[in-house]
């Protein structure tokens, strides 16, 4: 099977694909996008949003942005930044699609989760807020409204 050229290409696509998310892990807060993702491993735009949905179920952009939303939850419950702050300082660009984004992965506005996690109310340690406040991803959120 290792000397079949569908699979070679498909294992060299997958370590292509782990390059990309890994950048995605490293470099969340840089200005990145689909196209320069892209061109950094010598895939085209459309074959690196198929393939890493394939690998990893969701879409380059869509994990880019749950890693900035990861970011920005801890950024937020620290309480020293505002949420325009933490907008910027998680490398995006807009605040209403960061606050649109943050609330559909959150399920509360940016503000609000904020002003919780700086109530006092969440007496809890930091290892199990970042457990439990884990944004969900669409899909899963999707499949779980279908339910």
């Amino acid at each position: 099977m290792a000397t079949d050229p569908a699979f070679a290409q498909h294992l060299r696509d997958l370590r292509l694909l782990r390059r990309v998310r890994d950048r995605i892990d490293r470099d969340f807060a840089e200005p990145l996008d689909v196209p320069a993702l892209a061109a950094g491993v010598g895939m085209s735009a459309g074959h690196l949003s198929r393939e890493f949905k394939r690998a990893f179920g969701e879409s380059p952009y869509s994990y880019l942005m749950t890693r900035r939303v990861e970011r920005a939850m801890a950024l937020l419950r620290r309480g020293d930044l505002s949420v325009t702050e933490v907008c910027f300082a998680v490398g995006s660009s807009s605040l209403g699609t960061f606050s649109t984004r943050f609330t559909e992965l959150v399920g509360v506005p940016p503000s609000e989760y904020r002003h919780r996690a700086t109530d006092g109310d969440l007496d809890l340690p930091t290892c199990i807020v970042k457990q439990v406040a884990r944004p969900i991803r669409q899909s899963i959120r999707n499949q779980e409204a279908r339910q």
